[in-house]
């Protein structure tokens, strides 16, 4: 069955608890994400948008509650199943590699320990970087990159790697009107395949063209609806005054030994 084909939910949480040592990033959490819809998920930092997706995608074990994903824990998905587009700053620019290596990378996880990287795996390379208009800097080093074309060229990892859930963690911070919508059209394509997006970000500026529902969280879900659903509910603007603008350091709690392992969190 194609993801086109596929119907009902591909990521399911239940009443979600996340800690960090002595800080819980998530609490109760609870939500569903169907095939073919893009779910965009907005809060302060610190608010557990990218604790959530880390969650999702079986990088960071949940303390309690119950998650599954495309039926199954997600530690237990095959590899290249999920995946994860980090934050910008998350990402150490400076090695050696090409825009060819750094999408081809994408490939290692479809292939067993006995395979070589093939013809397909060539082939699906070409591709990813077609979608995302890289073609022509396949070969140019990705430190010499300007901030929106390396954050098309990890989406095109993301996409070399046959994914059957995208989450994308802000990555439209940085980039200029021209990527970022060519970002959108990119998920609402791959949306329109059937594939399941999951997008933290802190901009609800055109919610309504990116996605088909918002979940506001503030540790716990504040909110989960279409995006005018969300907008005429209040719940995003409630939550701004724990923030400076557009969503920064949140200053509603003491530094906690937690910080230098919570990646939303900066001093």
């Amino acid at each position: 069955m194609t993801l086109r084909q596929a119907q009902g939910e591909a990521v399911v949480a239940r009443d979600l608890v996340v800690r960090y040592e002595d800080f819980t990033a998530l609490v109760g959490a609870t939500l569903a994400v169907h095939y073919g819809e893009a779910l965009g998920i907005v809060g302060p930092n610190g608010s557990g948008k990218s604790t959530l997706l880390k969650t999702i995608a079986g990088l960071l074990l949940p303390s309690s509650g119950e998650l599954r994903v495309l039926g199954q824990q997600p530690r237990k998905l095959s590899p290249g199943t999920i995946a994860y587009v980090p934050q910008v700053e998350a990402v150490d620019w400076s090695f050696p590699a090409t825009v060819w290596d750094v999408v081809a990378m994408g490939r290692f996880a479809r292939l067993h320990f006995w395979q070589h990287f093939g013809p397909n795996d060539r082939e699906v390379v070409h591709h990813a970087l077609d979608v995302v208009s890289m073609a022509d800097l396949a070969g140019r080093r990705i430190s010499n990159l300007s901030g929106g074309q390396q954050q098309r060229a990890f989406v095109a990892r993301a996409l070399a790697q046959e994914p059957k859930l995208l989450l994308l963690d802000e990555p439209t911070t940085g980039v200029d009107a021209a990527t970022e919508e060519a970002l959108r059209e990119i998920v609402r394509k791959l949306v329109a395949d059937g594939l399941p997006v999951l997008m933290a970000t802190h901009d609800l500026d055109r919610v309504d063209d990116w996605f088909d529902r918002l979940l506001v969280i503030d540790r716990r879900v504040l909110a989960l609806g279409t995006p005018r659903e969300v907008v005429e509910s209040g719940a995003y603007s409630a939550i701004r005054e724990h923030t400076h603008t557009h969503g920064h350091l949140r200053h509603d709690h003491e530094p906690h030994a937690a910080h230098a392992a919570h990646p939303e969190i900066r001093a």
